[in-house]
């Protein structure tokens, strides 16, 4: 795709994932590629319940690369099932299977079957920090805010 930077995934195909699709884009300008639950069996998350279901695939990253795992919306949206430690991180040096922490946060159980689409993955460049210890930092008009300190509302920081 024109603009798009790509990178090239070593991926393996395990056993129980010999018949799923590879993670794919749905479409031309996702940013997440589509993962697949590999299971054998159904599985019904519960309310408050978490899982990690299996995706069949172990990929190889280029170092400087991380997989983020990321709900997908529409489950969150209509299921309340979303990725307990969004976004995940797959680092380069990691060979296992990539799982998917999967938590209902809704009222109703929510089955996953084989197949499924269960969350997105993400590829992106990550610097590594080298840490520089001072005795101050530099001043900003944001200083120590946080958790709400700019508001809820356009130019405003006073509202919570």
């Amino acid at each position: 795709m024109k603009g798009v930077e790509s990178v090239e995934i070593e991926v393996v195909r395990l056993a129980h994932g010999r018949d799923l699709q590879l993670p794919d884009y749905a479409t031309a300008s996702a940013a997440g590629a589509d993962l697949l639950a590999a299971i054998d069996q159904d599985i019904e998350l519960g309310p408050l319940e978490r899982r990690v279901v299996p995706t069949g695939i172990s990929i190889a990253l280029p170092v400087g690369f991380e997989a983020q795992i990321r709900p997908r919306s529409g489950l969150a949206a209509k299921h309340g099932v979303t990725v307990a430690n969004a976004p995940g991180t797959i680092d380069a040096d990691y060979r296992g299977e990539v799982g998917v922490i999967l938590i209902n946060l809704g009222k109703e159980p929510f089955r996953i079957t084989r197949g499924m689409r269960i969350a997105q993955m993400v590829i992106a460049r990550h610097a590594r920090a080298v840490w520089r210890e001072v005795s101050e930092l530099d001043r900003t008009a944001r200083g120590a805010g946080g958790f709400g300190s700019t508001g809820v509302t356009v130019g405003s920081a006073k509202t919570a």
